[in-house]
């Protein structure tokens, strides 16, 4: 079967990551009643884990990118639970939880690096609700963590 949605990735110049084991008491994804909920991704960057705080010493751009990562890595998580991307018959929600300074307010535009992701990659099937939220720490000391929500195809 041919996956055409991961063509698209890489037609748009992203290779998609190998899915992150899980660091802790929990699994990377749940698919229960059409739902596929995936749990929370954090940003690597060429193999590396983007730590730090918006508005101390991370960039808007560099929570920007680190989003983007997070989505990548949540669709590497969908298609090894699902076998293959064009599974997905909608992105639902993401939920996109930035490392943030107590001045920091620019949380959405730091989720766009996820949102517009989802969208560039699936067009209107990727258009989705969202959260945005500012937090003081994530684990491991991550800039950005991003959880989602897929309605799916029955295999």
């Amino acid at each position: 079967m041919t996956d055409t949605v991961a063509a698209k990735i890489a037609d748009l110049g992203f290779a998609l990551p190998q899915a992150a084991a899980p660091v802790a008491a929990y699994v990377p994804t749940v698919e229960v009643g059409g739902l596929l909920h995936v749990s929370g991704q954090l940003p690597f960057v060429d193999g590396k884990l983007v730590t730090g705080r918006l508005g101390e010493d991370v960039s808007l751009e560099q929570g920007v990118a680190a989003a983007q990562a997070c989505g990548l890595m949540l669709l590497a998580q969908v298609k090894a639970a699902l076998g293959s991307l064009d599974r997905v018959e909608r992105v639902v929600r993401l939920g996109a939880f930035i490392n943030s300074a107590g001045t920091f307010t620019d949380q959405p535009k730091v989720a766009n690096g996820a949102s517009e992701l989802m969208v560039a990659v699936f067009g209107d099937i990727g258009r989705h609700a969202r959260s945005a939220v500012g937090v003081p720490v994530l684990p491991l000391g991550a800039a950005v963590e991003v959880d989602a929500v897929f309605a799916v195809r029955p295999a």
